[in-house]
């Protein structure tokens, strides 16, 4: 199965580590980088989301994780979000990966922090 291309708040460690329900699973994270897709604002939250965009590369890190941790963080992701396809770029070449992406009508548009 392919990894998990992380972008938001999953990059934070602690946040990671909690919702995974894993100790030490931050040290699985490697640096990636996704081009074609721009990190904005999810409509009404404080979390992000992808949209396709030429030319914008979203840096974030890859991760492998079991099907527990795996279950874990989709419901921490909720329903407005579903794991999709990506390319993305790693020190060590491309990689096939899954992003969590919202339906492009929740994006704000507007880049996040």
């Amino acid at each position: 199965m392919p990894p998990l291309f992380l972008y938001g708040t999953l990059l934070d460690p602690a946040v990671l580590e909690r919702m995974a329900g894993e100790p030490g699973l931050a040290r699985r994270l490697r640096p990636a980088r996704l081009p074609g897709w721009a990190r904005v604002g999810l409509r009404g939250t404080p979390y992000p989301t992808l949209l396709p965009d030429p030319g914008v590369v979203t840096e974030g890190a890859l991760l492998r994780c079991g099907p527990g941790a795996l279950a874990r963080l989709a419901a921490y992701e909720g329903a407005s979000y579903r794991l999709v396809p990506v390319r993305a770029e790693t020190p060590r070449g491309p990689r096939r990966a899954r992003a969590w992406v919202a339906p492009r009508w929740r994006a704000s548009g507007q880049a996040w922090p």
